[in-house]
């Protein structure tokens, strides 16, 4: 088998073909949340928390290094925990979103579950069997 066949078997495996489609529209979801989260969610919280942009918070490690002209000639270190906290507020709310539509897959699954078949009725000859099993055991008493 060529390469290229051996490829295209592979590539066309449908686990493959799901894992693409699953990765596509995840970044498509994480697109919509992350604006959700940044448009929508956080001014509110910045505003009650007095104008507070998270992605601007960081801590500065060493100041910029600028000369006599006012040229800068280093640019300064920075810790951009705001970031951190803006993608972790990211991360949460597309876990949870993840969450509540597997567990709403999960509950339609269950209903369209059909109830296990009844137990099959005995065959003749165990019901026979059965019936000289119960005269053996009242006539040895």
């Amino acid at each position: 088998m060529g390469m290229v066949s051996e490829f295209r078997q592979f590539a066309m495996r449908g686990n493959v073909v799901d894992l693409a489609v699953g990765v596509i529209i995840g970044g498509a979801f994480g697109k919509i949340v992350s604006s959700f989260v940044s448009d929508i969610l956080m001014p509110p919280i910045g505003a009650l928390l007095g104008g507070t942009d998270f992605t601007g918070l960081k801590l500065i490690i060493k100041d910029k290094v600028v000369d006599a002209g006012g040229k800068i000639l280093s640019q300064p270190v920075t810790l951009n925990y705001g970031n951190f906290i803006q993608i972790t507020i990211d991360f949460l709310i597309i876990a949870f979103s993840v969450f509540m539509m597997i567990k709403m897959i999960n509950s339609l699954n269950k209903k369209n579950v059909p109830p296990p078949p009844a137990p099959a009725e005995p065959s003749t000859e165990e019901k026979l069997l059965t019936e000289i099993r119960d005269l053996l055991k009242n006539q040895g008493k």
